[in-house]
C-alpha cells in the first residue's frame, strides 16, 4: 500500500509554506499545489511541489489518487480586502467556486480529513471588539463573503460524508520563521507590519496609517496580531486532533490580546533603531476600532499552545526577513 500523503493547496505562499515547513520537519508525506500567483517555489522547503490550480478537477483527483491523499489543507486563496471590493467576481470565482471543486474532489476520494484556511473578516463589524467562534457572521467584503461561503459548504460536505474538518479563522498574521529560511514575501502586501518592514528598508517611502480618532487609548485601531509560526503550528494540532478522530470544529486562531497601530509603529522603530516615516490619513470605511479574539476554544480543544506571543519577537522576525530579501 502507498503510503498515504497530505495536500497542501496553496503551499508555496506565506502561512502555507511555513505549514509545509513544519509538516516536512515531522517527515510527513507532503505534495504541494499552487500556481505561483502570489507564492514562491523556493519557499516549499519540503514536499512534491505541482504547479497547477485548485480549481483544475482533474488535475485534483489525479492528485488525490496518485500521492494517496488522506488529508487535506487548503490554503489557496486570494485574501486582499481592497481588491475584493473592486474585483468581487475574481474572489468568489477562486475562494469560494474553486473551494466548491476541490471540495467535490475530496468527497469523491474519500478524504478523511480537512483543514480550511479562513478568516475573522467573516465576523465584520462587531459591537464589542471581540469575536468567539459563535459571534453572528456579517462579513462587510467580499473577502469575508468568501470565506464564509466556503466555511458553510465545507460544513455541509462533512454532514453528508465521512469528511472532518478544522475551519481555523485567522486574526491578523505577521511575522516570519524564526529560522530565517522563508517569510512573507508577497508583492504589494496590506498588512501592518510587512507594510512597515518594507519601510524601515526603504522599500516605501511612508507607512499610512487609517484613523487616529478611533475610541481607542492612543486613537489607532488594535488588532490581534499572530504569529505566523504559532499559525502554522495550529495546523499541525489541528491535524492530529482529526487523525485522533476528533468531531468537526471552527476555531478562533489568534491571542486574545491586541495592539494599536501605534504600538506597532514603536516596536518597528525600536528594533530598527530608527524611526519609519507615518503619514496619517482619515479613516477607512469598514475598519472597526478593535477586532480581538476569543481564543480559549483553541486552546482546549486542540491542545495549541502558542509560543511567540511577543509583539516585539514578531516586529524581529518581519524586520529580519525584509533584510534578507533586500539582500537577495
Amino acid at each position: 500500500m502507498t503510503r498515504t500523503s497530505i495536500l497542501v493547496t496553496g503551499g508555496a505562499g506565506y502561512i502555507g509554506s511555513h505549514v509545509v515547513k513544519l509538516l516536512g520537519g515531522r517527515n510527513e508525506n507532503i505534495v504541494i499545489l499552487d500556481d505561483l500567483s502570489t507564492g514562491f517555489e523556493q519557499s516549499v522547503l519540503h514536499g512534491e511541489f505541482i504547479n497547477g490550480h485548485t480549481g483544475d478537477k482533474e488535475l485534483v483527483k489525479r492528485i488525490l489518487k496518485d500521492y494517496n491523499v488522506e488529508s487535506v489543507l487548503h490554503f489557496a486563496a486570494h485574501t486582499i480586502v481592497p481588491e475584493s471590493v473592486e474585483n468581487p467576481l475574481k474572489y468568489y470565482q477562486n475562494n469560494t467556486c474553486c473551494t466548491r471543486n476541490l471540495l467535490e474532489c475530496c468527497s469523491d476520494a474519500g478524504i478523511k480529513q480537512f483543514i480550511f484556511s479562513s478568516t475573522a473578516a467573516v465576523y465584520g463589524e462587531l459591537e464589542t471588539g471581540f469575536a468567539s467562534e459563535e459571534t453572528p457572521k456579517a462579513p462587510i467584503n467580499p473577502y469575508g463573503s468568501s470565506k464564509l461561503m466556503s466555511e458553510q459548504m465545507i460544513r455541509d460536505v462533512s454532514v453528508a460524508s465521512d469528511l472532518k474538518h478544522v475551519i481555523l479563522r485567522y486574526f491578523n498574521v505577521a511575522g516570519s520563521d524564526p529560522d530565517g529560511q522563508i517569510g512573507q514575501s508577497t508583492k504589494n502586501a496590506t498588512l501592518l507590519i510587512k507594510v512597515a518592514a518594507e519601510v524601515a528598508t526603504g522599500k516605501r517611502d511612508k507607512l499610512m496609517v487609517f484613523g487616529t480618532d478611533y475610541p481607542t487609548p492612543d486613537g489607532t485601531g488594535i488588532r490581534d496580531y499572530i504569529h505566523v509560526s504559532d499559525l502554522a503550528a495550529a495546523h499541525i494540532d489541528a491535524l492530529d486532533y482529526l487523525r485522533n478522530n476528533g468531531e468537526s470544529t471552527t476555531l478562533n486562531c489568534g491571542y486574545g490580546h491586541g495592539f494599536s497601530v501605534r504600538e506597532v509603529i514603536n516596536a518597528i522603530n525600536k528594533e530598527n533603531g530608527a524611526p519609519i516615516n507615518v503619514e496619517e490619513m482619515p479613516r477607512r470605511a469598514g475598519d472597526p476600532a478593535e477586532l480581538i479574539s476569543v481564543a480559549e476554544k483553541i486552546r482546549q480543544t486542540i491542545g495549541w499552545q502558542p509560543k511567540f506571543d511577543d509583539l516585539n519577537f514578531i516586529v524581529k522576525t518581519s524586520l529580519a526577513w525584509e533584510r534578507t530579501l533586500t539582500e537577495k
